[in-house]
């Protein structure tokens, strides 16, 4: 079992250190009979095969430790036990609406899915469909990574709760931070070609013109998701057009190609990313990347203090790997403890119970906001640099991780909500 130390339960949830410990019994007294066993299954839908399968495959594994965690520390009470059940969609939206049917025949009730806001979209609207028509099968959607800021907003539904920041939070967060590097003169916008990348184009220039009016947009590029094999032709647009910094929100194969180009081609730009982190991303900044790489996160294993630093740690010793998506245990813990709370695993009671929940954690109080169900939570400048010091942990054993910088409170990143949110009658 994970060596959870009693700091980080009190980290995640001040009910956490009691959930659902036996009676005392008196003296000579007959033990309490045993709980019944229920098991609360979530489906996992992500690629798990395809350009992206490294991606899911390894967070996959991060959600089978969360699950494994809170039913081995009852947290969402005695007798409940959550099991991660695996759904391939390949990356494509048309494929998940296709394994949606198979979970709702297996009768599964909670669904996490994160990679693409391209499949969240869909997913989360024929997920809303399903339960108006079926409300005795309805199902909740923990979504740990889409950041499509529609899906909090003009896209909201009931059912759906988001543990990520979201697209305008984090370039937020990302332009408070650049308007203080006056280096910064000239910027190059390259990004996947759907939702989220559009998104992140598109609000990067915005919040630079407000707040850097004096920093040029030398060039934008939309790429195909998942598609580009070499991308020497983009790195080569980059130098052309004289940008000294490169804004993108890249992930998987998409990032780690571009910067490995980047590092091939002698590009010494500074790159400012969401998911520097991801696995492959690492090994491939390397030793060139040290100091130009930054990244806006909730979470790095080199935060001060190094919260969840057991879960970091027994991960990486039993699976070879990177821990570094934070809300895989953000939502599997909210969950149980939404659960505990609701004193049932019924989705509605669940999801009302959710809303509105508020946590505290060693990086600050978190809250589901009730309003469009965006997670509200602190987010973190960090840079690529050597290990050692405050760099105690280094990533896919480079020699080199992520160093803070700067430190944004949850009120800075916080967007307000166009969600006009449809509810279902509340459970009496």
């Amino acid at each position: 079992m994970f060596s959870i130390t009693r700091r980080l339960l009190a980290g995640l949830t001040a009910l956490l250190l009691a959930s659902g410990g036996a009676l005392a019994q008196s003296k000579g007294a007959a033990p309490a009979a045993a709980p019944a066993t229920q098991t609360v299954k979530i489906a996992f839908v992500d690629p798990l095969s395809g350009p992206f399968a490294a991606v899911g495959q390894n967070i996959l594994k991060h959600f089978q430790q969360a699950a494994e965690i809170v039913t081995t520390k009852q947290l969402a009470g005695p007798g409940i036990k959550f099991e991660i059940v695996p759904f391939d969609n390949k990356g494509s939206p048309q494929e998940s609406l296709t394994v949606l049917k198979s979970i709702i025949d297996q009768g599964i009730r909670y669904v996490a899915q994160g990679n693409g806001s391209h499949v969240a979209i869909p997913l989360a609207d024929a997920i809303a469909k399903h339960n108006e028509r079926n409300p005795n099968q309805s199902i909740v959607f923990l979504n740990y990574a889409a950041v499509d800021p529609d899906l909090t907003n003009s896209k909201c539904n009931f059912w759906h709760f988001r543990f990520d920041a979201n697209t305008d939070m984090k370039m937020e967060a990302l332009t408070e931070y650049m308007k203080g590097r006056p280096e910064i003169k000239s910027v190059y916008l390259i990004n996947q070609n759907y939702s989220h990348g559009q998104q992140v184009t598109r609000v990067a220039k915005e919040l630079l013109a407000r707040k850097r009016p004096d920093v040029k947009i030398v060039g934008e590029d939309l790429h195909p998701l998942g598609q580009v094999r070499d991308f020497a032709p983009y790195i080569a647009k980059i130098r052309a057009s004289g940008a000294d910094t490169v804004i993108t929100g890249n992930w998987g194969p998409d990032l780690v190609l571009l910067v490995r180009a980047a590092r091939d081609a002698g590009l010494n730009v500074n790159f400012y990313t969401y998911y520097a982190g991801v696995i492959g991303t690492p090994t491939a900044i390397g030793p060139a990347g040290a100091d130009l790489v930054r990244q806006v996160s909730y979470w790095h294993p080199n935060i001060a203090k190094y919260p969840y630093e057991d879960l970091y740690t027994d991960f990486k010793k039993r699976h070879k790997e990177e821990w570094y998506t934070l809300a895989a245990f953000t939502s599997m813990t909210m969950l149980a403890e939404a659960i505990k709370r609701a004193k049932s695993t019924d989705p509605l009671r669940v999801a009302y119970t959710m809303e509105g929940l508020r946590m505290p954690t060693v990086m600050g109080e978190i809250e589901m906001r009730a309003a469009d169900h965006q997670l509200q939570q602190p987010l973190f400048i960090s840079v690529w640099t050597k290990a050692g010091g405050e760099v105690k942990h280094d990533s896919e054993n480079t020699g080199y991780g992520f160093k803070t910088v700067k430190a944004i409170d949850t009120f800075v990143g916080t967007q307000p909500t166009s969600c006009q949110m449809q509810r279902p009658a509340k459970p009496q």
